[in-house]
Order: C-alpha cells, then structure tokens, then sequence
C-alpha cells in the first residue's frame, strides 16, 4: 500500500505531482490547499483526505483523523512543532492513539519520531518560499511495516531537504 503526502500547494499543482503519485492507494493533504482545483487533480489520481489550513479556513488548527490500512493518522495544519504540539493535538492524541501526525504550515521537511507517533511534514508543494525545499512525501507499507521518504520537485529541492530536515 502507498499514501502520497502532499501540502501547502497553495493554488498550485506542481507538473511532477500526478507522475510521483501515479498508482497511490490514497492521498494525504495538510492544508493550505488553496482551493478546489486543487483537490479535483489530486482526486483525478486517488482518494483524497485533507485538512484545511490556515489559508483556507482562517485558523488552520482543525483535526482530520483517518485510517488507511493500518496506518492510524492525525491529520493537521498548524502543529506547530513536534517538541510542543499545540494542546488540541495532545488532547486528540489522548483520546485515541496515532501511529502518525502528518502536519504542515511551516513549509519545512520533518520526520522525527517522539513518544511512539511519528510527526511528519512533506514541505511545500506550491510556490517556491525561501530556501526552503518544494516536495511532497510517499508512505509505504511493506511486509506490514510502514516507512516514509520525501521527494524533491526540482533539483534545487533535493539539497534543501537535507539542509532543511528536522529544523522545526
């Protein structure tokens, strides 16, 4: 089974977007979506489940939960980070466990596993921001363990992962 993982497109499907999830089981959004175009492509690839971000809503703060497989994910826009989530994470995190916390807003790549629950950003997707590197992300099931990797949408991004990981 495969997830494609993708946020903070911000009106914008990037041209490598639909190749990179060509045969996804299904797609994760975490907000700043930037309207509905954007959900219509994605959904032109796989099923499709999303939060709304900040540039969406006004808050971003809202929770999606989902499962896919059995891969149990908590979906958000605003964490802010995984050294201190918000409160209405915690909390959501206390009434029923995740195995993952997919999050965006910040625009930087994360994978860092705290407590038991992985905290993962993709990065943005959309419109170039600083340095900072544009990608999106796969998680992938093999032989019932889950693993995950980011991937670069131009060269310049492939760089920008590495100095970027984890900064949050």
């Amino acid at each position: 089974m495969k997830i494609g993982v993708i946020s903070d497109t911000h009106g914008v499907v990037h041209e490598r977007v639909a190749e990179i999830f060509r045969g996804v089981d299904h797609i994760l959004h975490a907000g700043d979506i930037g309207g509905s175009d954007v959900l219509d492509a994605l959904r032109e690839i796989a099923p499709v489940t999303s939060v709304e971000g900040n540039v969406d809503d006004g808050s971003g703060t809202s929770i999606v939960r989902t499962t896919i497989g059995n891969l149990r994910v908590l979906l958000t826009h605003v964490l802010p980070r995984p050294s201190a989530p918000d409160r209405r994470v915690l909390s959501s995190l206390r009434d029923a466990p995740a195995d993952v916390v997919v999050f965006g807003h910040s625009h930087l790549p994360h994978d860092e596993v705290r407590d038991g629950v992985r905290f993962f950003n993709p990065a943005s997707a959309g419109p170039r921001r600083f340095d900072y590197p544009r990608s999106v992300a796969m998680f992938e099931q093999q032989n019932g363990k889950w693993t995950a990797w980011h991937i670069a949408l131009d060269e310049r991004s492939i760089g920008a992962l590495q100095v970027r990981m984890n900064q949050l």
